[in-house]
C-alpha cells in the first residue's frame, strides 16, 4: 500500500524550486533533503579539506553533513529547511561563506583576503 494512503496524506500541488540552477519539483511539507533525493541528487556538499562530497547522514540536524545555501544563505541543514515555491538551492563548497560578500551578512574577510 501507498504510505500516502495509510497516513490520510493529501499533499498540496507540486511546485518548482531550483537546484544549482536546475529546476526541481518539490511538494509542501519536504525539505531541503527530501526535494533533492527525489530528484536523485545524494552529495550537495563538499568538506573543507578534501573537497569530499556529502549529503544526509543523520537526518535529524544533528551532524553539519547535509549544509546546503538557501536563497543566498549559507550552513542550512537541507534536512530541517522546509522548501518554499521559488527556494533557490545551492551546493555548498567549504565553509560556504566564500560565495557571501557583506551585503550577504558575511564578515567581509574573505573580500578582504582575495584583495590582498
Amino acid at each position: 500500500m501507498n504510505p500516502l494512503e495509510l497516513a490520510g496524506a493529501r499533499p498540496g500541488p507540486a511546485f518548482t524550486i531550483t537546484f544549482d540552477g536546475r529546476p526541481v519539483e518539490a511538494l509542501p511539507g519536504q525539505t531541503v533533503a527530501a526535494v533533492l533525493w527525489s530528484a536523485g541528487v545524494t552529495s550537495w556538499r563538499s568538506t573543507r579539506g578534501e573537497g569530499r562530497p556529502r549529503g544526509v547522514f543523520c537526518g535529524i540536524g544533528v551532524c553539519f553533513d547535509c549544509l546546503v545555501t538557501v536563497n543566498g544563505r549559507p550552513n542550512q541543514r537541507a534536512c530541517l529547511v522546509p522548501v518554499r515555491p521559488g527556494d533557490e538551492i545551492g551546493t555548498q563548497e567549504g565553509t560556504g561563506h566564500g560565495e557571501m560578500g557583506p551585503q550577504g551578512g558575511g564578515t567581509g574577510r574573505e573580500e578582504a583576503r582575495r584583495a590582498d
